[in-house]
Order: structure tokens, then C-alpha cells, then sequence
């Protein structure tokens, strides 16, 4: 499976964001935009997740389900942990991971599974607006896990974790990369992974 990105450019309320953008990932491997902030690193991901569309240039998927979309095949971890505080963490992920095609019948084991992965199933009957910043950030990460997709997005996945939950997230895109998954990150920090490459983001501001 591989991913890519030719000649890309953004513009948004009239400012280019970014033009001439081309990158490309492989299974198993991880990408790590970078570059200075407003650069277009969160906006590149959006665009993957098809949630923007890009003013020039083509996304292409080769060698994933010929039956889906791109963004059906893909994860996109943002800013917005998109909770519902009146439904518990295991309620949560019960109705992300039918949203996003989990099946039915093996959804409440992959959602067990999938809070024990990030360290909070002693939480599942908790309504998730009592949660800290950082376990709200856990309980969107593990949306990726009970309901998997190929592709990760994710944009500054560390954001508001402890050591802790950084090692056990480490530990979860090893085991996607080991799958042949492949990630696509947004951060300023390191991750912790063996087979990344950097992709540097200039251009306009």
C-alpha cells in the first residue's frame, strides 16, 4: 500500500497556504510533517482525510480496498477530541466504532480491548465530561483502535499526555506500523518510533 500527494496547493480565504506540495508514505512506515506553525501541516491533513480538498494536485491510494474511499480508510486524530460528555468512555466508543464501520457484532470486545490498550478501562462507565484533557486525548486515541483503519492522521498526537500514556501510544503505532499501517504525524516532539522520515513543510505564510 502506498499513499502520495503531486503538486498540492491550498488557498484558503484568498492566502495560499501551500503549492507545488508532494510527499509519498509506504506500509509500515511513518511521516513526520514538521515545519514552523501556519505552515499548512494541519491543513495537509485535513486534506488527506478529506475533509478539505485541494486546490490543485491529486491524493492517490494504491494498493488499499478498491471498494472504499480514502477517507474511509483513514483515521484522523485532531485538535477536537469530539466527545459526547453525557455518554460514558465505554458509550463513546461504542458509537464511534459503529460510526466508522466496526461490526456490530465484535464492536463492544474491540471497544474492551481498545480502553484496556490506552489505560482506561477501569473508566468505561465514567460519563466522559469528567475526564482530564489528557484522558479525553486517550479515549479519541482509542477510537483508532476499536474500529482500525490503514491510515492514521495524526496532528500533535502527544498533546496533553503524560510519559505514560505517550509510552502506551508509542507502543500502539508500533504495533499499526508491525501491521503494515502506515502514519502520517503532525508534531513538534518526537514519537518514539524506529522507521520514520521527516517532511518538511515550508512555503507561504
Amino acid at each position: 500500500m502506498r499513499l502520495a500527494g503531486g503538486d498540492l496547493a491550498c488557498v484558503r480565504g484568498g492566502r495560499e497556504v501551500f503549492s507545488g506540495l508532494a510527499f509519498a508514505v509506504e506500509a509500515g512506515e511513518a511521516l513526520i510533517v514538521t515545519g514552523r506553525n501556519g505552515v499548512g501541516k494541519t491543513t495537509l491533513l485535513r486534506m488527506i482525510a478529506g475533509l478539505l480538498r485541494p486546490t490543485h494536485g491529486a491524493i492517490v491510494l494504491s494498493g488499499g480496498d478498491p471498494e472504499l474511499s480514502l477517507p474511509e480508510q483513514a483515521h484522523y486524530l485532531g485538535h477536537r477530541d469530539a466527545l459526547k460528555t453525557s455518554l460514558t468512555v465505554a458509550e463513546n466508543l461504542q458509537f464511534w466504532s459503529a460510526y466508522l464501520g466496526a461490526a456490530a457484532a465484535k464492536s463492544e470486545a474491540k471497544s474492551e480491548a481498545a480502553l484496556k490498550a490506552v489505560g482506561l478501562a477501569a473508566l468505561a462507565a465514567l460519563p466522559a465530561g469528567y475526564l482530564s484533557a489528557g484522558q479525553r486525548r486517550r479515549l479519541s486515541i482509542a477510537r483508532m483502535v476499536g474500529a482500525p483503519r490503514p491510515i492514521w492522521l495524526l496532528d500533535e498526537p502527544t498533546a496533553a499526555l503524560d510519559a505514560a500514556a505517550q509510552e502506551r501510544l508509542t507502543g500502539l503505532m508500533r504495533s499499526h506500523l508491525a501491521g503494515g499501517g502506515m502514519i502520517l504525524a503532525a508534531t513538534h516532539g518526537p514519537l518514539g518510533l524506529e522507521r520514520t522520515r521527516e517532511f518538511k513543510m515550508g512555503g507561504a505564510q
